[in-house]
C-alpha cells in the first residue's frame, strides 16, 4: 500500500509512534510514505496512485476526509524577531512584515486560509517568497527574509530553527486526517493503517499553545 503524507508538521505529529505499531500488526506490508504538496496528493487519490492521504483537510469532489487532529494558526518567525518579546501577534502586526509562504499553485488552500484571516480586515500581507516545501520555507524564515502562517505544531518540524507566537484574537482551528478517494479502493491493511492512526492521534499532542516557544 502507499499513503501520502503532508510535508510539513502535521506528518511528524501524527505519524510519531504509528509506524512502529503498524509495522508489528502487518510485518509483511511495506508503507511507502511520499511527501508532497495538496495538489500532488489530491492528483493521488484521483488517478489511484495513492490510497490514502494525511493533510489538512480540503473540499475536492471526489474526496472524502476524516479529521484526527485540529491545530491552532500561528506565527512562525526567526528566533532574534521582535515577536519574540510578545505574548500574542495581532494580525495587523503581521501583516506589516514581508510574509513567507508555500508555492500558489501546488498549495492553492494555504492562501485561502491567508484570505480569510486578513481580508475581513481590510488587511493584505505582502507574500515575499514562496517555498516549495516545509524545509525551503524554514530556511526563509529563520534568515530572516520574513514570517510565515503556520499551524501550531509545525514547531515539531522546525525545532528550534523557529520561534512561535498564537495569532491574537484568532481562534480558528484547522482540522488534519485522512483523505480518500470515494470511489477508491483501500485495502484491509490500508484500512487497518487508518484504524491505528486513528488510535494514535488521540494520544497526539502538537497542537497547544504550549508548544510556542
Amino acid at each position: 500500500m502507499q499513503l501520502a503524507v503532508m510535508s510539513s508538521g502535521e506528518r511528524a505529529n501524527l505519524l510519531h509512534g504509528f509506524i512502529g505499531a503498524f509495522q508489528k500488526a502487518f510485518p509483511r506490508v511495506n508503507v511507502l510514505l511520499h511527501d508532497g504538496s495538496r495538489r500532488e496528493l489530491i492528483e493521488g487519490l484521483q488517478n489511484g496512485a495513492l490510497q490514502l492521504a494525511l493533510m489538512p483537510q480540503t473540499e475536492v469532489d471526489g474526496i472524502e476526509f476524516e479529521t484526527l487532529r485540529t491545530y491552532p494558526f500561528c506565527v512562525a518567525f526567526a528566533p532574534g524577531h521582535p515577536f519574540a518579546r510578545l505574548k500574542s501577534v495581532s494580525l495587523e502586526k503581521m501583516a506589516a512584515e514581508p510574509l513567507i509562504g508555500f508555492v500558489r499553485k501546488d498549495y492553492p488552500d494555504y492562501y485561502s486560509l491567508i484570505d480569510g484571516l486578513f481580508s475581513p480586515l481590510g488587511l493584505k500581507p505582502r507574500i515575499a517568497l514562496e517555498c516549495d516545501g516545509a524545509s525551503s520555507l524554514i530556511t526563509a524564515v529563520e534568515s530572516g527574509r520574513g514570517v510565515a502562517l503556520a499551524l501550531s505544531v509545525f514547531k515539531i518540524v522546525s525545532g528550534k530553527r523557529l520561534a512561535y507566537r498564537p495569532l491574537a484574537g484568532i481562534n480558528d482551528l484547522i482540522p488534519v486526517g485522512i483523505a480518500r478517494a470515494k470511489s477508491g479502493d483501500v485495502t484491509p491493511a490500508g484500512e487497518k493503517f487508518c484504524e491505528i492512526l486513528r488510535k494514535v492521534s488521540k494520544g497526539a499532542d502538537g497542537g497547544s499553545k504550549a508548544a510556542m516557544t
